[in-house]
């Protein structure tokens, strides 16, 4: 990627970040706000995907594709199973042990992600863990199968750049 891609690419990370720490989720919500607000953050998680699995179909169907959709589209995945955890655990408090903020929320996601899990913050109750078991079967099918596609077609270019001097 050139520098303006990855000034993009910053550029839309920074904004997906600054987005998910401003969207309104207020605590104390119960009856049909509550229900409102789960269904919102499942069209959001729905979203993400949905933007991720685009992203690889099309590389797949075409290695010459800018690389900085992919990227942010990954990002963007994170990022929408992180506020799904913070939703949860505002809306029903018992649900996660040691989440209480948006950037526990964020630490508990890219922990997952990553699979470093330290134990500080854990899903406790049974719906946390259904969020938590579809966050890793979306992390280690979709977003590791987007990263190798993203490390993979970068590799390429870089090395079909290399052979063209």
């Amino acid at each position: 990627m050139n520098r303006a891609a990855w000034l993009r690419v910053g550029a839309a990370v920074v904004l997906l970040v600054a987005l998910y720490y401003i969207v309104p989720v207020e605590k104390g919500d119960s009856g049909w706000r509550l229900v409102l607000r789960a269904l919102a953050a499942l069209v959001f998680v729905a979203g993400a995907i949905t933007l991720v699995v685009w992203q690889i179909r099309r590389r797949l169907r075409s290695d010459q594709l800018p690389l900085e959709g992919l990227a942010v589209a990954l990002v963007a995945g994170a990022m929408a199973f992180a506020l799904a955890d913070y939703v949860v655990a505002i809306s029903l408090p018992t649900q996660f042990q040691g989440l209480s903020t948006r950037t526990d929320a964020l630490y508990f996601a890219l922990s997952t992600l990553f699979t470093v899990g330290f134990g500080d913050i854990h899903a406790s109750g049974q719906g946390a863990r259904v969020l938590v078991i579809f966050q890793m079967v979306f992390n280690i099918v979709v977003l590791a199968t987007g990263a190798s596609l993203l490390i993979n077609q970068g590799t390429a270019r870089v090395r079909a750049s290399r052979q063209k001097k």
